[in-house]
């Protein structure tokens, strides 16, 4: 199995007094869901690691109960703990997940014989064969999987890796050295999908996708086509709007912002991250009506 297309990492909509919203998750996921070619759920812009074990089952099994078989489900199920990742990995492939995906243990730094015994863990949890990628993001993991402890993995089984490091430099080792392998890299980022096309990527998680799915799909399909000149001028715009989103503080914020000017969704993040303010609500709504892509 490989991955294909725009595949959103998924928010998760909270309530006022920080419970999910159900109701607003059935929302968020029927405008995705013929729009994109898949959903990553309960990762970074899901508020995964915010949640506890329970909620996050909870969010996967909605989210693919709302989904209704039309897309495929790809679960995050990174932890700080090999047994609550494989608690989560086996729930998702148990329910109907076509994938399962999990940063590396974060809070402390573990060597790379600790990071081998996790991803054994997760995959020992699930059916033989099953995909289980390696969620690269060292910002949040804090320390960086090396090139030889993913040659590792790979050779113990791991389907692939979503790479969220934003170095193009890293993703091109990866594609050249682990992809003649059948090694899965898929980009984690719409800010450099025209340059990982180039290198022979077919699919991305852009946190864009969840307001803006169609110009993310249209990046995709114009890379795809190789149609270059269009692809270039569609990822300009693309991170235009990655800069508007700063305004709200970070790209998790921006995102919940972004869905209400858009009047796709009313939902908040989870404490401690804040509702983005009544300003910069005002200052997006007018870069983004200034840019044309409202």
């Amino acid at each position: 199995m490989k991955l294909f297309g725009v595949i959103p990492p998924m928010v998760t909509p909270f309530k006022e007094n920080g419970d999910v919203d159900f109701d607003a998750l059935q929302v968020l996921v029927l405008f995705l869901r013929d729009r994109v070619d898949g959903l990553f759920v309960c990762g970074s812009y899901g508020s995964g690691p915010m949640m506890s074990l329970d909620e996050r089952m909870a969010v996967t099994e909605k989210t693919l109960e709302f989904v209704d078989g039309k897309l495929p489900v790809v679960v995050h199920t990174g932890a700080a703990s090999s047994r609550d990742a494989a608690r989560l990995s086996s729930h998702a492939a148990a329910i109907g997940a076509v994938a399962v995906s999990a940063v590396a243990p974060y809070y402390f730094h573990h060597n790379s014989e600790g990071v081998l015994e996790y991803y054994r863990a997760i995959m020992a949890s699930v059916p033989p064969n099953y995909p289980v990628y390696v969620y690269h993001n060292p910002r949040f993991s804090g320390y960086e999987i090396d090139m030889k402890t993913m040659r590792e993995l790979a050779d113990i089984g791991i389907a692939g890796v979503k790479d969220a490091t934003f170095d193009i430099a890293k993703f091109s080792a990866y594609r050249r050295d682990l992809a003649p392998h059948g090694f899965d890299v898929v980009l984690g980022t719409e800010s450099i999908w025209l340059s990982a096309r180039a290198l022979g990527a077919e699919a991305f998680i852009p946190g864009l996708a969840n307001a803006f799915p169609e110009l993310c799909t249209r990046l995709h399909r114009e890379g795809m086509k190789d149609d270059y000149g269009r692809a270039q001028e569609t990822q300009f715009t693309v991170n235009k709007i990655r800069d508007i989103m700063y305004l709200a503080g970070s790209t998790q914020q921006a995102v919940y912002a972004m869905l209400s000017i858009r009047g796709i969704v009313q939902s908040r993040p989870r404490s401690p991250f804040l509702a983005a303010s009544a300003d910069a609500i005002t200052a997006m709504k007018k870069s983004l009506d200034e840019l044309g892509v409202l």
